[in-house]
């Protein structure tokens, strides 16, 4: 089966100038990123605020452009694409948002919002659009009434319901989710991912998942992405990396999650000082300035991700983690 999205070492950089006559500094968001994603099947990405996850989220949907590497999507390569190329890759790759209030424009009513993505990309009748727009209303749990309603009058996880029904008008194949249930009470977040995970069988959509709960994306992930300072430290299956994480960040981030299973309690870890400047990254291990096990060989030689026990992993002494 092809990928509906694949990236090779996709790097977003920044130019930023800090003083004046200074030459600008660079900011690697995105440092070489890679990843293959296919239909029904869904690529978490995790890690601090900072990390570059929002970023990646980005250029994959074309928001941004990326600054090297090679980015493919329903099979085109986006870098050669022209014009009418992206526009017709925007329609396969669509975006939810963190913020279900911000994202909806507050003077359109519901069912405007969601047929806009037809009304700019189609030639459909605005009957047909009304008739679309009123059957994804039902499909993502809203009821007829709420069609020419705004987007005040209702709660945060039913504006997150129209979100992801508006970012669906397109049919797209693959969804980036930004952060989508961090705003909504822990008892509506359990709805929203169970209508994403129902949506993505009927529709054989691919996600890739944006979040810093780990607990969340365990419910919803086949595969994850530690980032951490815009690289991924640990990646693969979800399984092997939950049970037997090889990293030292990843068995942070996984001690400090709640769990409901006593006898799977952790050690808890606790990471000394801030995430470094993406503009200053330190010169070997991203992680060596915060890690509990750094050496001399960490601080001067940066690992690369190699394959260990089922999963890619970036760490020069991952082998010492094998069985704990």
């Amino acid at each position: 089966m092809s990928a509906v999205v694949e990236a090779h070492d996709l790097k977003r950089h920044y130019e930023i100038r800090r003083r004046l006559f200074a030459p600008p500094a660079l900011l690697r968001a995105v440092d070489g990123v890679s990843f293959a994603l296919e239909a029904g099947r869904t690529l978490a990405v995790v890690g601090e605020s900072g990390c570059g996850k929002s970023t990646l989220g980005r250029v994959v949907t074309l928001i941004e452009k990326p600054s090297a590497g090679t980015l493919t999507l329903d099979g085109v390569e986006v870098a050669s694409a022209d014009r009418a190329a992206r526009r017709r890759l925007r329609r396969t790759v669509q975006m939810v948002f963190q913020d279900p209030y911000g994202s909806l424009n507050p003077r359109q009513k519901v069912g405007s919002i969601i047929a806009e993505p037809l009304k700019i990309n189609t030639r459909m009748s605005a009957k047909e659009r009304e008739e679309a727009a009123r059957e994804m209303m039902r499909r993502v749990g809203l009821r007829p009434e709420h069609y020419g309603r705004y987007p005040h009058m209702f709660s945060g996880g039913q504006r997150q319901r129209i979100a992801i029904a508006r970012a669906l008008m397109l049919r797209p194949r693959l969804v980036v989710a930004d952060e989508p249930v961090s705003a909504l009470d822990v008892s509506i977040q359990a709805q929203v991912l169970n209508l994403l995970m129902d949506l993505q069988e009927e529709l054989r959509l691919a996600y890739l998942f944006i979040s810093h709960d780990l607990g969340v994306v365990r419910h919803l992930a086949d595969e994850l992405m530690v980032m951490y300072l815009g690289t991924a430290v640990e990646q693969g299956p979800k399984a092997p990396i939950f049970e037997a994480p090889l990293h030292p960040y990843t068995q942070a981030l996984l001690a400090s999650t709640p769990s409901t299973e006593p006898e799977k309690k952790r050690q808890r870890i606790v990471l000394k000082g801030e995430l470094p400047s993406p503009l200053d990254p330190p010169k070997g291990c991203p992680f060596s300035t915060r890690c509990p096990y750094v050496t001399d060989e960490c601080r001067a030689d940066r690992p690369k991700l190699r394959p260990l026990a089922g999963r890619l992993v970036a760490c020069h002494y991952a082998e010492r983690f094998l069985g704990s």
